[in-house]
């Protein structure tokens, strides 16, 4: 696996995530062909070029939760973001059941 490879899988995986929906670091590294890698996700939003039209705030965790540290600036960039385009966070958390991504070839159980 080189690194720039599987960075650009996983951005491609984020760019289909659609507006008013979310995806976790683990479903997007599956659908990148990283089954099991959830950080590498991580790790490839983290170095997305600055200058990206990437809708990163579509990845949270698979708890339903934004993993930048509560009441941060990224914290609350992500979150309006989110809020903007219909996702509503309650008590910290997305409803996955609700606004999580089900890709037609996804099985609903992946992370």
């Amino acid at each position: 696996m080189t690194t720039n490879r599987a960075y650009a899988a996983i951005w491609a995986a984020i760019a289909k995530i659609p507006r008013g929906k979310v995806a976790t670091y683990g479903q997007i590294a599956a659908l990148a062909g990283y089954p099991k890698q959830p950080r590498l996700a991580g790790y490839a939003l983290a170095h997305c070029p600055r200058d990206t039209e990437l809708c990163w705030q579509r990845v949270i965790n698979v708890q339903g939760k934004i993993s930048f540290p509560s009441g941060s600036a990224g914290y609350r960039r992500q979150a309006a973001l989110l809020r903007k385009e219909g996702v509503a966070l309650v008590g910290g958390r997305v409803d996955l059941a609700r606004y999580r991504w089900q890709p037609l070839n996804e099985s609903p159980l992946l992370d």
